[in-house]
C-alpha cells in the first residue's frame, strides 16, 4: 500500500478541503493522495495539489506525519499557494462519477468550523486549528491515530 502525502493550505482563516460523500459517509479531507513510486512525499503533495485543487504550491515544512494503525503512513505539508485556479481540478477523480470512490469538491472551510465539523484525520485537523492560533513548530510532529 502506497504511502499518502498531502497539503495544509490556509488563506484568509480558511483552510482548503475536499469535502467528500462516498459509501454512504460525508466529511471533509486534507488534499492529497498517493506518492507514486520514485516520487518523494514533497513532489506527491504538490502533485495533489494541482490535480485536486488547480493550484500550484510552494512546501514551507512538513508539518506531520499521521501514523493510523494496520493504514499507510500519511504525510503533510504546510503550503503557500503560488498560482493556478483554486477549484479547477484535473485529477482522475474528477472524470466520472464512480459509486465506490464518491464526490471531490474542493472548498474553503472557516477554520473555526474546522473542529464542529467531520474533518478527517481528526488529530492533523486538531494540530492545524491550534497550530494557526498559536504558532506553527519548527519540526514535525508525528500524531499516531488507531483505527476501529
Amino acid at each position: 500500500m502506497r504511502n499518502r502525502a498531502g497539503i495544509i493550505l490556509i488563506k484568509d482563516n480558511k483552510l482548503a478541503l475536499i469535502e467528500r460523500h462516498k459509501q454512504g459517509r460525508h466529511y471533509f479531507s486534507f488534499p492529497g493522495g498517493g506518492v507514486d513510486e520514485g516520487e518523494t512525499d514533497e513532489q506527491a503533495a504538490i502533485r495533489e495539489a494541482e490535480e485536486e485543487l488547480g493550484i500550484h504550491v510552494e512546501i514551507l515544512h512538513k508539518t506531520a506525519e499521521v501514523l493510523r494503525t494496520n493504514r499507510r503512513k500519511q504525510v503533510y505539508f504546510l503550503v503557500k499557494w503560488i498560482g493556478g485556479e483554486f477549484g479547477m481540478g484535473t485529477g482522475e477523480e474528477y472524470n466520472e462519477f464512480d459509486p465506490m470512490n464518491g464526490t471531490y469538491e474542493p472548498l474553503w472551510m472557516p477554520l473555526n468550523e474546522v473542529l464542529q465539523k467531520n474533518v478527517v484525520p481528526r488529530l492533523l485537523a486538531d494540530l492545524v486549528v491550534k497550530s494557526h492560533m498559536q504558532g506553527w513548530e519548527d519540526e514535525s510532529v508525528v500524531l499516531f491515530e488507531e483505527v476501529k
